[in-house]
This record gives structure tokens, C-alpha cells and sequence, in this order.
């Protein structure tokens, strides 16, 4: 998403009063903090994931137990986690998930200039609603208490290591098209080019968040529901939901990985062509 200011000026805005020392000084505090702010709001994709766990961890608890009185939250907390019907985060994240899996199937859609600043707006209004949305949900369900970790079962190792690494390519298309764009036109004015800083950043926090959080609490997105029809329960479209979007994630990780696996295939053979060549044409 190439985004770009009115004036088509690569510059950033930065109060120096002709001293070239003050661009210095302000580059570096702005960078940390572009590398900072990007890699925080780009954990809001799994922190979603690991909401949606937790949210059906909330609805197969109160299905178990018809008596079971909610713990005491604020109004909104408690509209957000104990509705039985998919919430606007379900919808969100899907559109994240289906795009990324759209975008590795090499389906992109080209869209004209005129639309820059809006998709630049839309970003915004995208941002912000995850953002409420996490913050409400993850203050809810840690004054309930609610913890998906306690179902006892997990998923075969492939799956598993393929929903790391298609959340992981999720979580960098939610940065590339909606996480990016916004922070760049706010600090910079103007888009950035990326920076393996950022990746690097972003990666090593996802990889702490998932130790510690989501590889326990995300396989509950598909045990509710096998729990549920084994017990033959009702299984909602919340639930479809989340069983659905566990399982696409794990195809956009194996596409991943697959596609990874063919490119490395692809260079090897390329230089070892190329080596076959130079002798070829060293003999002659």
C-alpha cells in the first residue's frame, strides 16, 4: 500500500530552527519510536486470536452450566464476552485472515490512486476498532478469570506448527497493509520503505507471545467445538467461526511453508546451473 502526502515530498516534518543537528536528533527519536509503536500495534492480530480463544472458553462455560452467573465486568466488557454471537472481532479478523490467504494465492486487487486516502482512512477506522475491541474483550476476560489453557487436549504437531507460522504470516500482512501505512502517515507524513528492524522486533514479540500465551490458549478455537458435539451440544456460529479460522490459518501456513520450501528448491537449482555452466565453459 504506497501511501504518499499531498505535496509528494519525501520529507519529514521536524521543528530544527536551521540547526542540522536538530534533523539528527529528531530522526533518532522518531525512528525508535515508529519501530516501537509498529511492532505494539501489530501484536493486536494474535492478541485477537488469543481474545477469540477466550471467548469461546466464555461461551462453552456458560453452556455447561445454564445457572453459572457471570463474574461482574463493566457493561461493555460484558456485552463483548458473553454474547453467544459472533462479535465484529470474528468478522475483522476474518477479513484479515481471508485477504492474507488471498494475497498468497497471488490474488491482488489493484486499486486506483483516488483510493489511496481512503484506504489510508479505512486503516485508521480498522485500527481503532480492533483496538477497542482487544482492549475491551482482553480486561473482560481477565476479570472473569477466563482462561482457555484448562481443556487438557492439543492438536497433532503439524497443525500446531503450521497455525504458528500462518498467524505469523498473518500478523505481517495485517502490519504490511493496515499497521504501517497508519503510523508512517502519522509520524512521517509519507510511506517508509520496510525495514527488517521492524520484522525482527515484531517477530521476537510474537514468538514471546506465543510461548507464553497463545500455544496453550488458541487450540480452544477448535476443542469447544469438538467438545460440544461430542457432548451434543449446540454449536454456534461463533463457534464455526473460530473453528474456521484456526483451520485457515493452518492452510496459510502450510502455503507458506510450501511455497518457502519451492523457492529455496528453485535458487538451489539455479546455482548449481549456473556452476555447471562456468565448467562447461571453462573446459571449452
Amino acid at each position: 500500500m504506497d501511501l504518499v502526502n499531498s505535496s509528494g515530498s519525501d520529507q519529514t516534518s521536524c521543528p530544527t530552527n536551521g540547526n542540522k543537528n536538530g534533523i539528527i536528533n529528531c530522526a533518532a527519536v522518531m525512528e525508535p519510536f515508529k519501530v516501537l509503536a509498529t511492532t505494539l500495534l501489530s501484536l493486536l492480530l494474535p492478541l485477537s486470536f488469543l481474545l477469540l480463544a477466550r471467548l469461546a472458553t466464555a461461551h462453552y462455560l456458560l453452556s455447561v452450566a445454564d445457572n453459572l452467573t457471570p463474574p461482574p465486568t463493566s457493561f461493555l466488557c460484558s456485552l463483548f464476552l458473553y454474547t453467544k454471537n459472533p462479535t465484529i472481532l470474528h468478522f475483522l479478523v476474518s477479513l484479515i485472515s481471508i485477504s492474507t490467504f488471498a494475497n498468497l494465492l497471488a490474488i491482488n486487487i489493484t486499486l486506483p490512486d483516488p483510493l489511496t486516502r481512503r484506504r489510508l482512512y479505512a486503516a485508521w477506522i480498522f485500527l481503532a476498532v480492533v483496538q477497542v475491541c482487544v482492549g475491551l474483550g482482553i480486561e473482560g476476560s481477565i476479570a472473569a478469570g477466563i482462561d482457555g489453557s484448562g481443556f487438557g487436549q492439543e492438536r497433532n504437531l503439524f497443525c500446531r506448527v503450521m497455525f504458528f507460522f500462518g498467524l505469523h504470516e498473518t500478523t505481517l500482512f495485517w502490519w504490511r497493509t493496515v499497521v504501517k501505512p497508519v503510523v508512517d502517515d502519522t509520524i512521517f507524513g509519507v510511506s517508509r520503505a520496510e525495514g527488517w528492524v521492524e520484522k525482527a522486533a515484531m517477530g521476537v514479540l510474537y514468538g514471546g507471545l506465543w510461548w507464553g500465551r497463545l500455544r496453550e490458549e488458541v487450540e480452544a478455537l477448535v476443542v469447544v467445538p469438538e467438545l460440544k458435539r461430542e457432548l451434543m451440544m449446540g454449536i454456534g456460529v461463533a463457534d464455526f467461526v473460530g473453528w474456521w479460522l484456526y483451520y485457515l490459518t493452518v492452510t496459510i501456513g502450510t502455503m507458506r511453508v510450501i511455497k518457502g520450501l519451492i523457492c529455496t528448491v528453485a535458487i538451489l537449482t539455479r546455482r548449481i546451473v549456473e556452476r555447471e555452466s562456468r565448467a562447461n565453459d571453462e573446459k571449452v
